[in-house]
């Protein structure tokens, strides 16, 4: 069956650093394209990095931007969010979430568990 799992969340000082890894399976990887979102509490779920299926496109949310990397190992089916400078305001849980668009009225989205990522000194 299909599975997310993400992995690599925790606690870090502001200004620090945390990767996360999601690991997937049950699914043809390199055909779906990649995203990690995140939700705070009391907050709507919000897009934070997206990746193309083959890495050739990469998209941020404002707030992540420069801070925030995604890349993909397609030999590995894994996705990674490489997470710098994390402030405050970053602290959430993180999903990770594979779609693919076939056509018309077809989607496909599968999404892992979470992970949490806390932000404080």
């Amino acid at each position: 069956q299909v599975q997310l799992v993400e992995s690599g969340g925790g606690l870090v000082q502001p200004g620090g650093s945390l990767r996360l890894s999601c690991a997937a399976s049950g699914f043809t990887f390199n055909t779906y394209a990649m995203r990690w979102h995140r939700q705070a509490p009391g907050k709507e779920r919000e897009l934070v990095a997206g990746i193309g299926s083959n890495g050739g496109s990469r998209n941020y949310a404002d707030s992540v931007k420069g801070r925030f990397t995604i890349f993909r190992d397609n030999a590995k089916n894994t996705v990674y969010l490489q997470m710098n400078s994390l402030k405050p305001e970053d602290t959430a849980v993180y999903y990770c979430n594979a779609r693919r668009v076939p056509g018309p009225n077809r989607v496909y989205d599968y999404w892992g568990q979470g992970t949490q990522v806390t932000v404080s000194s």
